[in-house]
């Protein structure tokens, strides 16, 4: 463990300081991922400006709840890059023969050997949003609650890595330079909202199959009702750990069936 914290570390050092020698370029992408957020709040807005309630949730919850949404995506987006890109990268261009070389395990290199780092501006914009939000609805929230919440976060990033990982783990079976990554990744934005202002059949998929209401609408509706997804937020780290568990069991087994490239 100690010897993949200090790789951790200098995987990070690395990278930061190549990405810093462009840093207008880095700059320039923060500043792009940050506009993307915004504009999703805008959207949020106009909505607002047309109706005075969600399936009954006011302005200022779907606010918090579009705000709580951001800081696991935001740490999710920067652990993800190589998952998103991995078939095309790694198995049709043959670079995971370079990964397979090291004395190194090869989920650990692909997660950590790229950080997109302007994606934390995400997390920054969410945190304001939930200070902002949390002091109009006047929310009486303990230390406890912040802290839980926290690590609630940390699963839902995770779990979204679980998910994206069982999907790329599908490339060493389907060598497709697109695959299924688009359309679930943009199905991550449905997560943001109430699942209540979906059918019964939506509902479920993303809950138990796409389980992105878990990582971003169930802790935070905790806060703003606790008595009504008390349960949810309670098997959060289950339902991660469970999620985690096949990513890892499905990555191993591809490894497996991995064959060279032959280039």
């Amino acid at each position: 463990m100690r010897r993949y914290l200090k790789l951790l570390g200098q995987y990070f050092v690395q990278y930061a300081k190549v990405r810093m020698a462009y840093r207008w370029d880095f700059v320039l992408s923060a500043i792009t991922m940050a506009m993307a957020s915004v504009f999703g709040l805008a959207f949020v807005y106009l909505m607002f400006s047309k109706v005075p309630s969600l399936a009954g949730w006011s302005f200022y919850e779907i606010v918090l709840l579009y705000g709580c949404s951001l800081i696991p995506q935001s740490l999710f987006n920067m652990l993800s890059l190589n998952l998103y890109y991995f078939s095309e990268n790694y198995i049709v261009q043959g670079k995971f023969d370079r990964v397979l070389l090291r004395p190194v395990d090869s989920l650990f290199q692909i997660i950590f050997e790229q950080f997109r780092l302007e994606s934390l501006g995400d997390g920054v914009i969410g945190i304001g949003l939930i200070i902002y939000c949390a002091g109009k609805l006047h929310i009486e929230a303990g230390v406890l609650d912040w802290v839980i919440f926290g690590l609630s976060a940390v699963c839902g990033a995770v779990l979204y890595i679980s998910v994206f990982l069982i999907l790329t783990s599908i490339s060493f079976w389907m060598e497709d330079r697109v695959g299924v990554m688009p359309p679930v990744y943009n199905m991550m934005a449905f997560g943001r909202y109430p699942l209540d202002i979906y059918n019964a059949g939506v509902k479920f998929l993303l809950s138990w199959v796409l389980p992105f209401g878990f990582a971003t609408f169930y802790p935070a509706a905790n806060l703003l009702r606790p008595n009504q997804y008390r349960f949810y937020a309670g098997v959060l780290p289950l339902v991660t750990a469970v999620f985690l568990t096949i990513g890892i069991a499905t990555w191993r087994r591809g490894v497996r069936n991995y064959s060279s490239t032959g280039s």
